[in-house]
């Protein structure tokens, strides 16, 4: 069975695109977009790592790679032009420069060999070979008119293989040239019925055979063998193919579209439609061969590019304005898991990552003089001679004796959450001092959430919540925690998770948001957060004195009078104004707890933005008005500041609603319901500069008293106070 994961963005795209995404090491990618950019990004992170830009006047035209030999990249602009560079050159400018006889098609690079270069009339050079003597004649392969649709590399044995299909007047063939010894090898490939031409190519390899994957016009996926072996380049012929998988047909469904093979047995397609019955624009789905099934899709509304890309379990799809990230899991393929009756053995998953002992890493000899442990791993610490006393104090019933780690770890995959409860609580006791307690939590908490995630009625909630108390879990360490307290609308939890979390990515920050937003307050009244940071100022309102709230005192700029001052239309005070002049929370209390959590964490403009277009309208409008209040409060106080240790600031609060009115300036200018709010923030903002701006004129004023002496002819009897609010 395939599955597809939750996606996420990695970047937002301009108009133009992408040219290419290329792996670039463990866990980082190269975005090669077509304004010019190459940009490398952190995947796990969301992250840039580093941008490069050619100049205004200049174009890239083929994406870049990563040279892993040299670790430096490589990327063609105008055609000709190389220009190779490594992490810490910031100016591209100032890097290396080759400009070469022919024009470029294409880079390929394999693990631990010399980047291949293939050009357009197709011919084929290794990097260092060029660079040698960069205006050495390239001698062209191709005909007249032919052009180069697509193009790959492998390893065949111990000889790199360029491969590259061509099209001329509606035929295709296919090129193969081995390098060490340089042999060609010239395929036609097999058209078909009229109409019918291949639209997408792909490389596969089963049992050291190798397969070209065409999708076709038609809708099917045929199957070529390649033979490389011969030592000759043999006459012209036409490749055997066979029918692998044929897809739903759809009129005029497959213009743009990708196929990817996964494994053995899955491949994804990108573009075609996933049934007859409800023909969409664009989607990504995943199919088993062996059994023609599909296994799992995903629609894009806003149609793709017919690109795909896959790296290190994920699958990198275009679409939109942004590039989206989509991790995907395949499992083992058999007519048992089919119909879904695949058995798991007792110890399918023992142990996810060995436990490692820190001190023996660190220390080495030193700590391997020490006893070893015993082989069960138990957690419990022998400890030092007792008294018999103490002993029998602490003896433990049988039922509540604490389980060696590998023991728990295998009793997690069956047991009861209550007996899971009372074997973590016993474990955490014993685990404290731990030098690698933090991988054995991580661990726990991975095993957990993958069985939550495939048995949909588990859930154990106590024992997620105790390994998250330990502050010992990070977003990194179990990244689909927050996932499932996402899908199983667990508000304590993922308030939690928001305040523990470092490094929770924005596109989950943002999913967090919708869920607070869109939750009713009658849900929300079931719910048990803590109310620390919300209820102590809300208490400081209700505790006020009748005479301190009739009182006109104007404090840091604001004042309900201001705001009846600068009405433009003639309407009155803002109904969210009560009649003794406080403003009142537009949210409950849990839903204002919970929205600071999203005020807290941290984020970064650039991959926030994105996701908070998703927000509707509706939500946006109310975020705006707790954040309206919020600053409203803040401004009723000379600190600036709320009580309580998990109150937003000032600065929090601010940057927030710039975020939002960044995001829905243009909807929220057109609707009706947010108008009066945006109305509302532009007169509270206003009062505060012309505060603001009279504090300015009176600065020396202010400077002029502090220089004053004091004069000692002030009479006894006279006494002089300056109060400055």
């Amino acid at each position: 069975m395939a599955r597809l994961c939750e996606e996420f963005t990695l970047c937002g795209l301009p108009a133009g695109g992408v040219l290419g995404v290329e792996s670039a090491g463990p866990d980082r990618v190269i975005v090669t977009q077509e304004d010019r950019t190459v940009t490398v990004y952190k995947v796990s992170d969301q992250k840039p790592l580093g941008s490069w830009t050619v100049k205004q006047t200049q174009k890239i035209s083929c994406p870049a790679v990563y040279n892993n030999r040299t670790r430096e990249y490589v990327v063609v602009h105008d055609h000709k032009i190389l220009r190779i560079w490594k992490d810490e050159d910031v100016n591209l400018e100032k890097t290396f420069k080759a400009t070469l006889a022919a024009d470029i098609y294409q880079i390929h690079t394999l693990p631990g060999r010399e980047p291949l270069v293939l050009f357009e009339r197709g011919s084929v050079r290794q990097l260092d070979a060029l660079l040698s003597a960069p205006q050495q004649e390239i001698e062209g392969v191709l005909s007249e008119d032919e052009v180069i649709r697509w193009s790959d590399s492998l390893m065949e044995g111990r000889s790199p293989v360029v491969l590259f299909v061509t099209e001329k007047d509606g035929l295709f063939h296919l090129y193969a040239q081995k390098l060490n010894p340089n042999v060609w090898h010239k395929y036609k490939l097999d058209t078909g019925e009229e109409n019918d031409c291949p639209l997408s190519f792909v490389l596969s390899s089963k049992q050291k055979s190798i397969f070209l994957m065409c999708l076709y016009s038609s809708g099917c996926i045929y199957q070529m063998p390649l033979s490389l072996h011969s030592n000759s380049a043999e006459k012209e012929q036409v490749l055997p193919r066979s029918l692998l998988l044929k897809l739903p047909r759809c009129e005029d469904s497959l213009a743009r579209v990708a196929i990817l093979v996964l494994d053995e047995t899955h491949v994804a397609v990108l573009g075609a439609p996933y049934s007859n019955q409800r023909p969409v624009k664009d989607c990504l789905s995943i199919w088993n061969t062996s059994f023609q099934t599909l296994q799992a899709w995903k629609e894009f509304p806003e149609g793709s590019c017919g690109q795909l890309w896959c790296y290190c379990g994920k699958l990198f799809v275009p679409h939109g304005k942004v590039l989206t990230v989509i991790p995907f899991t395949c499992e083992i393929s058999s007519l048992a898991a089919v119909l879904g009756k695949l058995k798991q053995p007792d110890a399918a998953v023992k142990s996810i990552s060995t436990v490692v002992n820190w001190n023996t890493m660190l220390h080495g000899a030193q700590c391997a003089e020490g006893p070893e442990p015993t082989p069960e791993h138990t957690l419990v610490e022998p400890g030092s001679k007792r008294n018999l006393r103490s002993r029998k104090s602490q003896v433990v019933s049988p039922q509540s004796q604490p389980l060696s780690l590998d023991e728990f770890l295998t009793e997690i995959q069956t047991s009861t959450k209550e007996k899971i409860d009372e074997q973590l609580k016993l474990l955490l006791q014993n685990n404290n001092n731990k030098s690698n307690a933090q991988l054995i939590i991580a661990q726990i908490a991975t095993i957990l959430v993958a069985r939550c995630k495939t048995q949909v009625k588990f859930y154990p909630q106590k024992a997620l919540v105790d390994l998250l108390t330990t502050q010992m879990l990070s977003y990194s360490l179990c990244p689909d925690l927050m996932a499932v307290a996402l899908d199983e609308a667990d508000y304590s939890m993922l308030q939690l998770c928001l305040q523990q979390f470092p490094d929770t990515p924005e596109a989950v920050t943002c999913a967090c948001l919708k869920l607070f937003l869109s939750v009713s307050d009658s849900d929300l009244e079931k719910i048990t957060v803590d109310l620390g940071s919300v209820a102590s100022y809300v208490e400081l309102d209700q505790s006020s004195s009748k005479a301190e709230e009739k009182m006109e005192i104007v404090e840091n700029g604001f004042s309900p009078l201001l705001l009846e001052e600068d009405n433009c239309d003639g309407k009155e005070a803002d109904d969210r104004l009560q009649s003794d002049g406080k403003v009142t929370c537009p949210v409950s209390l849990k839903r204002a707890v919970l929205l600071n959590e999203i005020l807290l964490s941290s984020y970064s403009e650039t991959f926030l933005l994105p996701h908070l277009k998703d927000l509707s309208v509706p939500h946006v409008v109310l975020f705006l008005r707790y954040l309206e209040y919020l600053y409203a409060k803040q401004c009723e106080t000379v600190r600036v500041e709320l009580p309580g240790k998990r109150s937003p600031t000032v600065n929090q609060v601010l940057d927030w609603i710039s975020l939002l009115l960044d995001a829905h300036f243009m909807v929220l200018v057109m609707a009706t319901e947010a108008r009066e709010l945006i109305t509302h923030l532009h007169k509270f903002i206003r009062s505060q500069v012309k505060f603001y701006s009279q504090l300015s004129k009176i600065e020396g004023s202010l400077q002029n008293l502090r220089q004053l002496k004091p004069q000692k002819s002030d009479g006894l009897y006279s006494i002089e106070v300056i109060k400055i609010f």
